[in-house]
């Protein structure tokens, strides 16, 4: 008997050190976010906390973003392998002297609107003429300015129309203090439909609102994208471990069309501020972002890249058209083609989820 306890004890701690030695073997590697945790990073967060990482050989750290931090910043300065962020915010800090790349175009169209009350009577761009508009600025303006510049309309004269630096909800809008909001589907959209309409003693409903999407004006542009460092992926074995974190990355997002409360709940257990229904409703805005991926989840569309390049000339983003190397397919294609037997990584028989929202998006 002593010596089959002491068999077993041995092939436990054999077990431990195995188990320690493999984690010891992973890389370690940081992905640096544009925001806090929310459901838009869920897939992320879910290849990080299922394994998927692991499964690779990756120790992924996540590091949560702010206001005042520029992920193309930590990226091109070491403080993270890999990037999250909107293709102009990229394109024009490359401009500006750095070398980054886009190697996974996971978000295929724009999720920006300008959101109004029906009252207002704004149902077209044109209509923004002499009104007060809303844009948080940061980058995100260029859709609007490049839209309103489109219809004859300066932003940057007053007599045409008024800019107004929103915070990031919607409260001018709700005090009247804008005419015009700028709003994310999974996000500021949410928070109107999530106050009570003093009318009629109800949650606001999408009837209420008039809605103008970048998508069908024809400004809209590429948003979060995973870039790294043109250095960093010249050294030897990180074009590797670029292929590996994508694959992880591909399946999380997978995973959260394919799982969406199990993905909810990652994103809550993260430490989210925002509630559950809100957090609800924006996995289901960001899959509508994402899914169906024509060409596979990561691949670029190269018609949105140069409608992305030519607004972002037409705002002064940039000055000239980015050099060729700006994004790379070859990555994201490896990474799919060794999951494309397993997995559906185009996802065009997706169906959204029907989200009810609740008050402040408890």
């Amino acid at each position: 008997m002593r010596r089959m306890v002491g068999f077993l004890v041995l092939a436990s701690l054999l077990s431990v050190a195995a188990g320690a030695q493999a984690q010891d073997d992973l890389v370690e590697i940081r992905l640096q976010l544009q925001w806090v945790t929310q459901s838009q990073f869920a897939g992320y967060y879910a290849a990080r906390d299922l394994g998927f990482f692991e499964e690779e050989g990756l120790d992924v750290t996540i590091l949560e973003g702010a206001v005042e931090l520029v992920p193309q910043q930590v990226v091109a300065s070491g403080g993270a392998e890999f990037g999250l962020s909107w293709v102009p915010k990229v394109l024009e800090s490359n401009e500006a002297g750095v070398n980054l790349v886009n190697i996974a175009q996971v978000f295929q169209r724009s999720g920006t609107l300008m959101v109004s009350f029906v009252d207002t009577g704004v149902e077209t761009v044109e209509d923004f003429a002499g009104l007060r508009v809303g844009t948080w600025g940061f980058g995100n303006e260029h859709e609007l300015f490049a839209a309103m510049r489109a219809v004859g309309i300066d932003p940057q004269n007053p007599n045409d129309v008024t800019i107004i630096r929103q915070p990031f909800d919607m409260s001018q809008l709700h005090n009247h203090e804008l005419d015009v909001a700028q709003a994310m589907t999974y996000n500021e959209y949410a928070q109107v439909l999530e106050q009570v309409n003093p009318d009629t003693g109800e949650l606001y409903q999408p009837e209420d609102l008039n809605v103008i999407d970048f998508n069908e004006v024809g400004t809209a542009m590429l948003q979060d994208l995973v870039f790294a460092s043109a250095d960093w992926l010249a050294e030897e074995g990180n074009e590797e471990i670029a292929v590996a974190f994508l694959r992880g990355a591909f399946r999380g997002w997978i995973h959260c069309r394919e799982n969406f409360d199990e993905c909810v709940e990652i994103v809550l257990d993260n430490g989210s501020t925002l509630g559950e229904s809100h957090q609800q409703w924006q996995l289901n805005e960001i899959n509508k972002l994402i899914w169906p991926s024509p060409n596979g989840i990561g691949i670029m569309n190269p018609d949105l890249w140069e409608q992305t390049v030519a607004v972002a000339i037409d705002g002064g983003v940039i000055m000239e058209e980015p050099h060729e190397g700006s994004y790379r397919t070859d990555l994201a294609q490896a990474a799919l083609d060794s999951l494309s037997e397993e997995y559906d990584v185009i996802g065009d028989m997706w169906v959204p989820e029907y989200i009810a929202l609740r008050e402040g998006g408890n």
